[in-house]
């Protein structure tokens, strides 16, 4: 259900990206310059990769019987998600072909024969490489040309081109860096109105997240998108509606997205879909007041009426237009799911009366509140707004809201940069499960969480016995040096200390695996109801604890270790004497290290399972709905009333009571340290660097 951004490829991501940004600070070209063609080199190499796939499936099929042996046609190709390309626009073909200057010339004829042989991305693709120096490009085309990259599946490589997006809106390169939605709202928002059929409209879609991430929650659960729905957009930023056509390309996907004048859709509704979607999901521009009340006055898209017009005949504040073409799209049974300024939830005035007007419809779903620091060129919080119409037809449910104040659930990203860990969405997807009486699903979450931590419990079993094996090895190599006898010894007590560590590791480590099988066996009998997932969990905390303690005891005998090994170099002279294997001891005391790392990030992954089942079941114990202070309620429309038609979650859900934390986790403590330092170092580099460059330009 939940994609974490780039798990498992995110230092991929991050390598390539900056092989990328060196290139272009050696180039003198500002990031805009380089934005476009960078991407449109990213969705060629995709392109190609996607064709060859495509092209060793329909030969398999041939070989197989399974379809005539005839000349390949375009649908061939379509069918399994990929273009016939030309020979000539294939990435491979084109960088190994003689340069003589014209590798500009040859990309920007592959552009037009993709878009020749591919209408959606008609006009869409870069084509201005001429002007670069063929050395330069060729130069990016190999650093896009690794073996990982060759073979990347269209998932992983459509993740490397959303980190992309993301590195480039952080730089404000195309903008000011408002094309991009970050991926855990997006995600969030899916979670919440889950688009799996039909209509899917983003009218202010930026570089298409909405849709990439629809297409992820569609494909996670076995279907096929382009079978299931259909993507309409708007982008009034030309460029931004290119990124937008090639990122749904790069996906295998395609939509019908519109864009300059035509695609304002405060003015226009090119997709004339009023009444016909079944899902809306948006992050519109916030607070605009610049729109001309006198165009928008008659528009049916706003049944709730103008937010206000002030002196100079604009609109006041747009918030509301937006939410009232948000609500305007929808069928009777749509869904929508958009990202709004905290402002909106309790503007005053005439914005008040028209959230008094949408409340009172019974269409407002569910309301969270996000802390700031998620996106990535705005530091305000916000809020997500859902709505429902099929509420509208349930009394009940027409009748209450659920105010969820997620703004104390984050994970921090860098010092700049927050975002939701992939079981934080999970677990506020979890809460409106239970507000829309899906305890079943409520109750295979927490199955799930509870699996994983017994299953990586006994994964855990490996990386704790190489750290043992690791630590055994490097013991054994300076033993001979250690115990030699000497008076005084600088070495004697942490030489005790070590290999009293070492023991009580052992110890622990054998009484943990035998934990862990033995609640293994317990979970395969265990009843899958509430009570028995309650006991299951409980259960699990021993060996939770065990994660913890063991954590520390691996990280005290490699510190041991190390100032063994320290002092002996440093205070003895080791390196010189005849039973120090120099070579060997580095050699072991970075596979130590190694294997320290794996064994912490084992036992980590075991724990953290346990705390996420913990999270949902102590919150919810009966797997149903309740109020809890200062995260979430079901409030009324009477008591919303009573609060000026406010719709801020924190006004009703209150501050949550200040908890004494018996668990702090200090290793999480010391990273968010550490992201703190490495952003204020790459901060100080980059403007030591702008400090040397304007010296030289000055002739200093």
């Amino acid at each position: 259900m939940i994609a974490d951004h780039l798990t498992g490829i995110e230092q991929f991501g991050a390598d390539l990206w900056k092989m990328a940004d060196d290139l272009r600070a050696n180039s003198g070209l500002a990031s805009n310059e380089y934005f476009m063609p960078i991407m449109g080199l990213l969705f060629l190499r995709q392109a190609t990769n996607r064709y060859y796939a495509a092209l060793a499936a329909i030969e398999a099929d041939k070989a197989a019987g399974k379809m005539p042996d005839r000349p390949m046609v375009d649908a061939d190709f379509r069918r399994r998600r990929a273009m016939l390309l030309p020979e000539a626009a294939r990435y491979d073909v084109i960088l190994d072909m003689p340069k003589g200057g014209q590798l500009g010339a040859a990309l920007t004829a592959a552009m037009e024969e993709v878009e020749t042989h591919f209408p959606p991305l008609a006009g869409q693709l870069p084509k201005d490489y001429e002007r670069f120096d063929d050395e330069l490009l060729e130069s990016m085309m190999r650093k896009f040309d690794t073996e990982a990259l060759r073979n990347a599946s269209g998932d992983v490589f459509g993740r490397i081109y959303e980190y992309f997006l993301a590195e480039f809106s952080k730089q404000g390169a195309h903008d000011n860096g408002e094309f991009f939605t970050p991926p855990s709202i997006v995600q969030t928002i899916v979670n919440v109105i889950e688009p799996d059929h039909g209509i899917v409209c983003d009218p202010a879609c930026g570089s298409g997240g909405m849709f990439v991430q629809s297409s992820h929650f569609i494909e996670d659960a076995g279907q096929d998108t382009m079978k299931r729905v259909t993507f309409y957009g708007h982008e009034k930023n030309e460029t931004t509606a290119k990124l937008a056509q090639i990122n749904l390309a790069v996906h295998g996907l395609q939509g019908t997205i519109r864009a300059g004048n035509e695609a304002i859709t405060y003015y226009k509704d090119p997709h004339e879909l009023v009444g016909k979607c079944d899902f809306v999901m948006a992050n519109p521009p916030f607070n605009v007041d610049e729109v001309d009340a006198e165009k928008v006055k008659g528009d049916k898209r706003l049944p709730f009426g103008l937010p206000g017009v002030n002196k100079a005949k604009k609109v006041s504040n747009a918030n509301y237009l937006w939410m009232s073409y948000f609500y305007s799209y929808l069928n009777e049974n749509g869904r929508a799911g958009v990202v709004m300024s905290s402002q909106a939830s309790s503007a005053g005035r005439d914005e008040a009366v028209v959230r008094q007007r949408l409340v009172e419809t019974g269409a407002v779903d569910v309301m969270i509140d996000i802390r700031g620091n998620f996106f990535y060129t705005r530091t305000v919080p916000c809020q997500l707004w859902f709505f429902d119409r099929a509420k509208e037809r349930d009394p009940d449910r027409a009748d209450h809201v659920l105010m969820l104040d997620a703004r104390n659930i984050y994970r921090k990203v860098s010092r700049a940069i927050y975002d939701f860990a992939p079981e934080q969405q999970k677990n506020i997807a979890a809460i409106v499960w239970l507000y829309r009486g899906q305890v079943e699903r409520f109750l295979k979450l927490v199955e799930s969480y509870i699996a994983q931590a017994i299953a990586d419990g006994e994964a855990a079993a490996e990386p704790l016995a190489d750290y043992e094996q690791a630590l055994g090895k490097l013991i054994e190599l300076v033993q001979p040096f250690v115990t030699e006898k000497r008076d005084p010894d600088p070495l004697a007590e942490t030489w005790g200390e070590l290999t009293g560590a070492q023991a009580t590791l052992a110890a622990d480590i054998a009484g943990f695996d035998g934990e862990v099988a033995a609640r293994a066996a317990g979970w395969l009998g265990a009843a899958r109801d509430n009570a028995g997932l309650h006991g299951a969990r409980t259960g699990l905390h021993s060996m939770a604890d065990s994660c913890r303690d063991m954590t520390k005891q691996i990280d005290l005998a490699a510190k041991l270790a190390g100032r063994v090994v320290e002092t002996a170099i440093k205070e003895m002279d080791a390196r010189d004497h005849a039973l120090w294997p120099n070579a060997e001891v580095t050699r072991a005391r970075k596979a130590l290290e190694g294997a320290r790392a794996a064994a912490v990030e084992a036992l980590r992954t075991a724990r953290y399972f346990v705390k996420q089942a913990d999270w949902l079941q102590e919150r919810f114990p009966d797997a149903v709905l309740r109020d809890i202070e200062g995260l979430v309620k079901r409030v009324s429309r009477a008591e919303i009333a009573a609060h000026d038609h406010s719709l801020t979650p924190g006004r009703y859900v209150g501050v949550a009571p200040e908890e004494v934390d018996q668990d702090f986790d200090f290793e999480e403590a010391l990273r968010s340290i550490h992201i703190d330092l490495k952003g204020l170092n790459e901060e100080a580099a980059e403007l030591a660097a702008r400090i040397a460059r304007n010296f030289e330009e000055l002739g200093v």
